[in-house]
């Protein structure tokens, strides 16, 4: 049975409700209410409002990612992708879109803009250790960035 994600409309007639755009998609679509259009001048970046507010199932998060179309089509992305919806946030939901691209981007009133994928989450214990050497052996030890290989690394 799938949790049950409860939706305020705070904008009628602007906000539309989010859906999976095809029966197989992870994330709901997420639409700008806007009263007009709205233009991200390249290397800016805004809050575009949905108009929506949430309740999400108890032990889950909303994760607001990019739409790829827009990151392939015009280089706008979600700027702290993913964006974190916590279960106790009431507020509404704004997304935080940035324009990397060349050219001025505009956002039209209904326009898809991110995505919400609804996830469980697991809360940790935080333990502390009397030195690193408890933290336990691993094959890559303290290595950092590009310490496993790879194309760069």
């Amino acid at each position: 049975m799938s949790p049950e994600l409860q939706v305020f409309v705070l904008k009628p007639g602007l906000a539309s409700l989010p859906r999976y755009a095809t029966d197989g998609a992870a994330g709901l679509d997420l639409a700008a209410a806007l009263e007009a259009p709205l233009t991200i001048a390249p290397g800016a970046w805004v809050a575009v409002p949905t108009g929506l507010a949430l309740a999400l199932p108890a032990g889950h998060e909303g994760q607001v990612r990019p739409r790829s179309g827009l990151a392939a089509k015009h280089g706008v992305t979600v700027l702290n992708a993913p964006g974190t919806i916590d279960e106790d946030y009431r507020g509404e939901v704004k997304v935080l879109l940035v324009n990397h691209g060349l050219s001025d981007f505009i956002v039209l009133p209904g326009d898809r803009i991110a995505q919400l994928v609804v996830a469980p989450v697991v809360r940790a214990r935080v333990v502390t250790v009397e030195s690193v050497e408890r933290l336990g052996e691993t094959t890559r030890g303290a290595g950092g960035f590009g310490s496993t290989g790879g194309v760069g690394g």
